[in-house]
């Protein structure tokens, strides 16, 4: 039954986090906000809504640490899973912007995160604007300097729709990400007494998994129909997302405050390893292209991540 609720639950964050992009895109396209701001802002917002929504829950209802491992986990499974599986498939190369600004800003908001966190264990609300400030700067920083580098990923998304279609968008998107995130939640809690397991192992594995399949499935795609595949500065954007947008709003609504201490002896350490890994496999042995041995690594690294949970 539990498993039947995350199931229906992720279905519906999915669901309700396409429909809401559509209403946002639509919505932003009937303001005449140019395309680029669109996709920096809009899109990136509305496709990590599932996170945003699931995070801000668990936080409300004291379930901190599914809130916190959604979003360590999530990250390594970004990298590990999703990329290790790209790459696996099919080779990509790397755009300039990687070592330039994307990794980078990914490292510092790892590591921003880790020195808020590491000696309290609690994300306080201040700490929560500066990471969500840190974006905003980051955001208006890609305007201003590396428009070149930000890719219209979905095209054929970029429909302006008439009023009612927007706010029917709109409601139905909010209605199926408030009731995905109920059933995926109360799915999850059920399932850490039902196996006897914590909440962050839940959080980690099942629930960050899940929230990182609509990512999984765009990559596989774009690799199976030989289209640009998923960038890597995607990932990492999804990444530079979840700590500041997802972690920053959700502190900055209630402090987040960590009870069980292995999010902090280990799977942040697992989250700042596989992130900082990525910059040499970049480099070597192929200069700025990521193969099939460099996906045997991630992924071989994410499967002993997953065995150590339920050890």
């Amino acid at each position: 039954m539990n498993l039947l609720l995350i199931v229906i639950g992720l279905v519906l964050l999915i669901l309700g986090g396409n429909w809401l992009l559509k209403s946002a895109v639509g919505f932003s396209l009937r303001l005449n906000i140019p395309k680029i701001v669109i996709g920096m802002t809009v899109v990136s917002f509305a496709t990590s809504a599932p996170e945003l929504i699931v995070s801000v829950k668990s936080a409300l209802n004291n379930h901190a640490d599914i809130a916190f491992g959604n979003v360590i986990g999530s990250n390594i499974a970004n990298l590990g899973l999703v990329l290790g599986i790209t790459i696996l498939i099919s080779t990509i190369s790397v755009e300039k912007s990687f070592y330039k600004t994307d990794w980078p800003v990914m490292i510092i908001s790892s590591l921003l995160l880790y020195g808020f966190i590491a000696f309290d264990g609690i994300l306080q609300r201040y700490e929560g604007i500066i990471l969500f400030s840190f974006l905003i700067i980051f955001l208006i920083y890609l305007l201003r300097f590396q428009k070149i580098a930000v890719v219209d990923e979905m095209p054929e998304d970029d429909e302006e729709l008439p009023l009612h279609k927007i706010v029917l968008f709109l409601v139905i998107g909010g209605v199926a990400l408030w009731g995905g995130s109920e059933l995926l939640i109360d799915g999850a809690i059920g399932m850490a007494k039902n196996f006897n397991v914590s909440e962050r192992v839940i959080g980690i594995t099942i629930v960050s998994v899940g929230t990182s399949i609509p990512e999984l499935a765009a990559s596989i795609i774009a690799v199976l129909q030989k289209e640009k595949a998923i960038s890597l500065g995607n990932l990492i954007g999804s990444n530079v997302f979840n700590i500041l947008a997802v972690l920053g709003v959700t502190s900055m609504i209630t402090p987040i405050t960590i009870t069980d201490q292995g999010l902090l002896t280990s799977d942040i350490f697992w989250m700042l390893g596989i992130s900082l890994l990525v910059f040499p496999l970049v480099f070597a042995p192929a200069k700025m292209k990521l193969s099939w041995k460099e996906g045997l690594i991630l992924l071989t690294l994410y499967v002993v991540f997953i065995i150590r949970m339920f050890k």
